[in-house]
């Protein structure tokens, strides 16, 4: 990479990959653990716990949708004591460690119901804090270059994310697992509102300082990463066509900038990501012909077997009873017996999570917002599938084929590589999502580099929900010795591993 070209995005990860001689040291000190939980002392308090169940009274039905979509998005479903004694509490989207970074605000137009203002979602309590109570959908509107999506809904969701709970733990690789873990939010988002008759319109392209300076974010600490305009769709003029989802940042690097060091990195790639006010910039910027489908093959690989993918689609039951359960019950699994699955259960996964069109007789969303998909390349290791020869696959949603390009039982790389985890070792398959880091950005600048992990990380959710209601085990992986999953799958260096998604028997 010449000087003249350098990313910040690439510097990022390149430093923060990891080797098997040099994994970061040092022991957590567990008093110093940020709290997973954001409190406001002072605001209203809209309690919604009274609204997760019937409700007898029809003007409480629109909280009953609110209440049942925020918590089926990130309310708490389970708790556990943890080996220092304390009460850990699991939400229904995953993180990495438990950490939770992610934090939802909903912004309020004005309604009968809920009035104009700004709202943190209190996971704890399951409740709203309206903690300002201003009319701020203009100034949303402005940070967002006058999305059209915002221009007829009247509410609009953001998630924000506090740096340091992640870093604390997984230091500079953190910025990773944060857009994952955002990933993992914005997928349950888009499944909880087909449950609710809502319908998250996504926008990536945003003056970051703006909508933090509208949320009172604190700077350096946390930060906006994503807007949703959320449409009520039993409101006729709120069914809005697909709009654009993605807006590139700036250049971040001149020949003259020096590149940050390790304990800068993560504030640096967030800082190099933003998009700051640009006059001439507007959405007709994003040339992305249609960011929902999958890209097409980037390499040339001498395919071996293939095998199909088409499948009858999950049955999700009477009005999605099995999503809600699955969303209650999803837990990652922390170990797998090592047995192998049926071809069936996982043709059934990729049918989910690749093709939701076929799954829109069932009332979900038939085209859900993804940042940029096209860019997303997804490999599939086998290490135990009934009717299918062990190996890595390369998987085209578009053939609904999963094409053998290495001829290897890779068990014992796949352990080493997912650094000595036995989830590596005894899953039936990893499912690994890919993409070139310098196509995607040519595209987006060194914002790509939110995009890419935030759609692994709603695919990676999808996945999750699926293996639960098929009775599979199912476990994300975002550490691994980068490089070493590169020569697993054949791939170039410069081919950035985003994510690992293992599937077994529990």
């Amino acid at each position: 990479m010449t000087e003249a070209s350098r990313s910040l995005a690439q510097h990022y990860h390149q430093c923060t990959k990891y080797f098997p001689d040099a994994l970061p040291g040092g022991s957590l000190n567990w008093a110093e653990q940020p709290e997973v939980y954001k409190t406001y002392p002072l605001g209203s308090r809209f309690d919604l716990q009274g609204y997760l169940g019937p409700v007898e009274r029809s003007e409480d039905q629109w909280w009953q949708r609110l209440s049942q979509f925020l918590f089926h998005s990130y309310g708490l479903t389970a708790k556990f004591t943890s080996t220092t004694g304390e009460t850990v509490y699991l939400r229904s989207a995953p993180s990495a460690g438990a950490l939770y970074p992610a934090e939802i605000y909903l912004i309020s137009r004005g309604t009968s119901q809920l009035p104009a203002g700004l709202y943190n979602y209190q996971v704890k309590t399951h409740s709203l804090v309206r903690f300002w109570d201003d009319h701020p959908w203009q100034r949303l509107q402005e940070a967002c270059f006058w999305h059209p999506a915002l221009e007829h809904t009247h509410l609009a969701i953001v998630t924000s994310v506090v740096f340091q709970r992640s870093a604390w733990r997984y230091q500079a690789r953190a910025y990773r697992r944060v857009c994952l873990d955002t990933g993992h939010l914005l997928g349950n988002i888009e499944l909880a509102a087909s449950l609710c008759d809502y319908r998250p319109h996504v926008i990536g392209g945003f003056v970051d300082n703006a909508v933090n300076d509208l949320l009172y974010l604190e700077r350096n600490v946390e930060g906006a990463i994503a807007v949703l305009a959320l449409a009520d769709i039993l409101q006729v003029e709120q069914n809005l066509p697909r709009g654009c989802t993605a807006l590139p940042s700036g250049s971040s690097l001149s020949e003259d900038d020096l590149l940050p060091e390790d304990e800068q990195l993560l504030g640096a790639i967030h800082e190099a990501s933003k998009i700051m006010p640009q006059p001439d910039k507007s959405l007709e910027q994003a040339q992305l012909d249609d960011p929902s489908q999958m890209g097409a093959a980037q390499y040339a690989f001498p395919f071996g077997n293939n095998a199909s993918t088409k499948v009858a689609p999950i049955d999700w039951g009477d009005g999605l009873e099995f999503l809600t359960k699955a969303m209650l019950y999803r837990r990652s699994t922390r170990r797998y017996r090592g047995a192998a699955i049926s071809l069936d259960p996982l043709r059934q996964l990729l049918d989910f999570t690749y093709h939701p069109e076929n799954y829109s007789e069932q009332g979900f969303d038939a085209q859900p917002d993804y940042f940029d998909l096209s860019l997303i390349q997804t490999f599939i290791v086998v290490l135990g599938v009934n009717n299918l020869d062990t190996g890595c696959y390369y998987y085209d949603p578009t053939a609904d084929t999963l094409r053998q390009v290495r001829f290897k039982h890779f068990r014992r790389e796949l352990h080493h590589l997912c650094l000595e985890q036995h989830l590596g070792r005894d899953a039936s398959v990893a499912i690994i999502h890919t993409a070139n880091l310098t196509t995607a950005i040519e595209r987006h600048c060194d914002r790509a580099y939110r995009y890419l992990h935030m759609d692994a990380g709603h695919l990676g959710q999808r996945l999750n929900l699926a293996a639960t209601k098929l009775g599979l085990g199912v476990s994300g992986i975002a550490g691994f010795f980068d490089d070493q999953v590169n020569d697993v799958l054949g791939i170039p260096e410069d081919e950035a591993v985003l994510y690992i998604t293992t599937i077994g028997v529990p």
